[in-house]
């Protein structure tokens, strides 16, 4: 198969590909380079061993409306998937900057579905949202243990049928996309899915404070940086490790499941901790020393607990997630101590 990835210098983009590579299949990856760490990733993971054969990198930024245009017309072969994971990842960043923010994420997004309904029409899209859209859940009872957030009345947890309700410009731009996403496969018949992502982690992953936490908090345990925690540390998450998000795209990809539908991807409640009091005793035992932590005030759009019910991505294509919180977080914190001795 042929398959453009567009962000796919990015952490999701590069594992992605990886993944695909290994399959045999051709993949073109589109950046714009601007993300921290996105040039190392293709020079260390992208360009070399099978991907340096089977893996394109052109430079190219999803609010050129030409761009991804060019890319799939100069194609020497139709393009069999888009997966398009290109977008502003940051609440924080969004708030400071909320029109860079749509236009990158609502209006980037339309310029990647017109491209392909004009250009690749029978390409199947498959779009990265995420848990955001449906807001801070303020609407529903949540209650307060030891030392984390629950909800009593969702066990299994947030479900892609809940009302959306996106909180932050993040939100609100990623749902714009969302929705369109879906229209288009409504009103123009085109093959779209949608994965509304949860707490996604794990190697090639450049964390900073605003996102990408798990990363982060990493880096600062290995680096002997201090921490910020914003809020009390018990707001809760589920966490999941970027090869089982690989695992649940593939056969996405690979044997077009899941068209004109939408999945949410996350740990569930097996897979949730909170993101200090729970992961961060954790994380000083896997590096063996304790973490300096400052507390911060909470940050605009912060849910006090999100966890993802997966039901159904789970019951179309046989998935579960794998790797626990504990394995996947050890494995990160190997090859990030890996990562930063070859930096020396």
């Amino acid at each position: 198969m042929k398959i453009l990835i567009t962000g796919g210098a990015g952490f999701i983009g590069c594992n992605l590909a990886l993944g695909l590579v290994d399959l045999g299949h051709s993949v073109t990856v589109a950046d714009n380079l601007s993300r921290h760490g996105s040039e190392q990733n293709i020079r260390l993971a992208l360009d070399s061993g099978k991907a340096a054969q089977l893996v394109t990198v052109l430079q190219a930024d999803v609010r050129d409306s030409s761009a991804i245009a060019n890319i799939l017309v100069k194609s020497k072969e139709p393009y069999d998937t888009v997966v398009h994971l290109a977008g502003q990842t940051t609440v924080t960043e969004s708030v400071t900057h909320p029109v860079d923010d749509f236009d990158v994420n609502a209006r980037g997004t339309l310029m990647v579905l017109e491209a392909v309904r004009r250009h690749a029409p029978s390409a199947h899209v498959i779009f990265a949202s995420t848990n955001k859209v449906y807001g801070d859940l303020r609407s529903i009872r949540v209650e307060k243990s030891q030392s984390r957030f629950t909800l009593p009345d969702y066990p299994e947890g947030i479900s892609e049928s809940f009302p959306t309700n996106a909180i932050s410009p993040y939100g609100c731009s990623k749902l714009v996309a969302d929705n369109y996403v879906r229209d288009y496969a409504t009103t123009y018949g085109m093959a779209t899915t949608v994965f509304r992502l949860s707490c996604i982690y794990g190697r090639w992953q450049n964390g900073m404070p605003g996102q990408g936490w798990v990363s982060w908090f990493v880096r600062c345990a290995l680096t002997g940086t201090e921490l910020t925690i914003y809020g009390d540390g018990q707001q809760t998450r589920d966490l999941l490790h970027i090869q089982d998000l690989v695992d649940a795209f593939i056969p996405v990809i690979t044997d077009r499941q899941g068209i004109g539908e939408t999945f949410n991807a996350g740990g569930g409640p097996a897979f949730s901790l909170s993101v200090w009091a729970e992961f961060g005793p954790m994380l000083e035992e896997l590096v063996g020393r304790p973490v300096d932590v400052h507390f911060g005030e909470r940050r605009i759009g912060d849910q006090d607990v999100y966890i993802s019910d997966c039901q159904k991505l789970s019951s179309a294509l046989g998935w579960k997630p794998c790797l626990s919180p504990r394995d996947g977080t050890g494995d990160l914190v190997e090859w990030m101590a890996s990562q930063l001795r070859n930096q020396r």
